[in-house]
């Protein structure tokens, strides 16, 4: 890939809100969750985790967490069948924008696999209720981690959306 592609493709990821319920292939997820493991970090410190969600009962019960915070009734993973979910170490001082460039990174590698993906957000209410401390537990991970946000991934149902016009004032040049 020549950097006109690779600049094309940055700009070609668009936002998913509506998925297959076809499963997603154990090695396209193992992709993208390595992807995620190259962000930069600060100092190197590699503070972020991830955690593959790709059982569907335990999807649900995350989906129905995050609906709860949310106030609603509806899916706020809009039935992607796999959720990626980031946390980093509040001790590393850049934990929160580590944990953001994986996000990317995962956003990223889902695209250049042909699959969806959206940011949702909540994924610091979660973990910081005693269900989500829960979660944590049971899975074996300790340290204070901080909820990031939610990679959701599936294929698309539909027509990917079109990119919205830039904003006029965006970069300024000195």
């Amino acid at each position: 890939m020549n950097s006109e592609e690779a600049l094309g493709f940055i700009e070609s990821r668009r936002s998913i809100r509506s998925y297959k319920q076809d499963a997603v292939p154990e090695d396209l997820i193992r992709q993208i969750v390595e992807a995620g493991t190259y962000a930069a970090t600060g100092s190197g410190l590699q503070s972020p985790i991830i955690i593959a969600v790709t059982d569907r009962e335990a999807r649900d019960r995350l989906s129905k967490l995050n609906a709860d915070i949310l106030g609603t009734d509806a899916d706020p993973f809009y039935g992607a069948p796999v959720v990626l979910i980031v946390l980093a170490d509040r001790s590393i001082p850049t934990y929160l924008y580590d944990g953001s460039l994986v996000m990317g990174n995962l956003m990223l590698a889902a695209h250049a696999l042909g699959l969806g993906s959206c940011w949702i957000h909540r994924a610091k209410e979660e973990f910081d209720s005693p269900e989500g401390k829960r979660i944590l537990r049971d899975l074996g991970i300790e340290g204070d981690y901080e909820g990031i946000g939610h990679c959701i991934i599936g294929y698309i149902d539909g027509e990917v959306p079109g990119a919205k016009p830039r904003k006029d004032g965006w970069a300024y040049w000195i």
